[in-house]
């Protein structure tokens, strides 16, 4: 009797772990750090979170709530707002890249170009990123830069790099 207990114990937490870690999206993982609240919140407003729960592969520079912060609290909640979804949308799209590129991807990219490659966002505008001061940066269309801070963040259709300030189109 212990033992067919012990073999469907085991069993069962074999499928239920296999199950979570292939069904876990680059959302899910999103969804399930504290330090990303503020995306998830921005990507409900802007209905983005079943788009990005798709097939992908996405790359996706994700905010910590800290590069929020960044932003004044008036020009955040009103980004937030159900009028200015189009907006917020387009910001948010500019953090996601279609196909999956890994950290290890970028840094050969950047040595092939010098230390520069641009990489075109599903908002359709150009982030670029660079190589400087031995830490990997974006560098967005205002002229602005955010560190890449951690990278190859793994989900089932993409992968997650964090970065230290929002990056604008």
């Amino acid at each position: 009797m212990k033992k067919l207990v012990f073999v469907l114990m085991t069993t069962v937490a074999l499928t239920f772990s296999q199950k979570t870690v292939a069904q876990e999206t680059i959302v899910d993982a999103a969804v399930g750090n504290e330090n990303f609240s503020t995306l998830v919140t921005a990507l409900k407003a802007a209905e983005l979170v079943e788009a990005l729960q798709g097939d992908g592969p996405f790359t996706v520079f994700a905010p910590t709530n800290d590069a929020f912060a960044k932003i004044d609290k008036e020009t955040l909640g009103n980004l937030l707002k159900p009028e200015n979804k189009e907006t917020l949308t387009k910001i948010l799209t500019y953090h996601v890249v279609p196909g999956k590129l890994m950290a290890s991807d970028v840094v050969a990219a950047l040595k092939k170009n010098k230390g520069t490659v641009e990489v075109k966002t599903l908002a359709g505008e150009i982030l670029t990123v660079m190589q400087k001061d031995g830490k990997i940066w974006l560098k967005d269309q205002k002229g602005n830069y955010s560190e890449i801070t951690a990278t190859d963040v793994k989900g089932s259709n993409g992968v997650i790099h964090v970065i230290d300030t929002v990056v604008m189109p």
